[in-house]
């Protein structure tokens, strides 16, 4: 059977490199897991597109053999084969790829994932909850794949910029924002989310930050009754939602009297990776804008 002898092609592959004269490496994944390699992976599959964003910032790009749709950026990693998408993998060609590291995201199709694990197939799961988190990742992908000065550097680069955003914002107004994901239904993020974090860095703060679950359903009901500052949706490429508008029905909702009605760029701010940077300079950007237009 065709799946048979890509099987034997991996443990082949595997037996291969095992035997090769080189320094074994490990790091600790989202879970806590312990990912050991017997040397830095020279052949990775993405199983999520922040995790394709974090390993070519690392310095592990040309290393990346495999990625999961939609993997569009950098640039670069358009011309990848595709492994699998938000609905499926396809295990059959992750195997004839044979990677010696897969570097998923924990909630994606995870019976896949753990017939990877049961394939001996090594998985780093990567689920960055915070800013902090995410420049961690880039130094374990760092170390797991031997290009660990290039992902310290990027690491570092990464935590001054969010530490000068926060220098300028610290000491501002707060401001009240609802971020809304989605109208129908209405969805937003809870305290524990990485956007949540964001708008910390800007000096404002999330009016729901008290719900426990990462992307809560709320309702319009509650939305007026936290009177946000500010609204601000969240989009591919930060293209103004007709839904976003709809909210000037209620005129004396504080965002809309200000005229704080905002739209940042998704792809920035809800993947955990580097350009995460660039999505809290631009949301912060919005939020200066809001608290100008508040009464002093």
């Amino acid at each position: 059977m065709r799946f048979a002898v890509i099987l034997r092609a991996v443990a082949l592959c595997v037996a291969t490199q095992t035997t090769a004269m080189a320094s074994p490496v490990e790091a600790i994944d989202a879970t806590g897991a312990k990912v050991a390699l017997p040397q830095p992976a020279r052949r990775i599959v993405s199983l999520a597109p922040h995790a394709t964003e974090l390993l070519f910032a690392a310095g592990a790009g040309d290393r990346v053999v495999g990625v999961l749709s939609p993997a569009d950026w950098p640039p670069e990693a358009a011309r990848i084969p595709r492994v699998g998408d938000a609905r499926a993998l396809d295990l059959e060609r992750i195997l004839a790829l044979a990677p010696d590291l897969v570097v998923a995201w924990p909630y994606l199709a995870p019976a896949q994932i753990e017939r990877l694990h049961a394939l001996g197939l090594p998985v780093y799961l990567s689920d960055p909850h915070t800013p902090e988190a995410i420049a961690g990742d880039l130094e374990r992908l760092g170390l797991l794949t031997g290009t660990a000065e290039s992902a310290a550097r990027a690491a570092a680069g990464f935590r001054a910029r969010l530490a000068a955003v926060s220098a300028v914002h610290d000491d501002r107004v707060k401001v009240p924002v609802f971020y809304e994901i989605w109208n129908q239904p209405l969805y937003t993020v809870g305290g524990a989310h990485l956007i949540t974090s964001a708008l910390h860095l800007c000096g404002a703060t999330n009016v729901f930050e008290w719900l426990t679950l990462p992307a809560p359903e709320v309702s319009v009901e509650a939305v007026l009754a936290a009177a946000p500052a500010a609204i601000v949706a969240g989009t591919d490429d930060a293209v103004r939602p007709a839904w976003l508008d709809e909210w000037n029905h209620w005129r004396d909702l504080p965002a809309v009297a200000h005229g704080n009605l905002f739209v940042v760029d998704a792809n920035l701010l809800h993947r955990a990776g580097p350009r995460f940077a660039d999505g809290v300079v631009k949301l912060c950007t919005v939020v200066a804008q809001a608290r100008s237009n508040l009464p002093r």
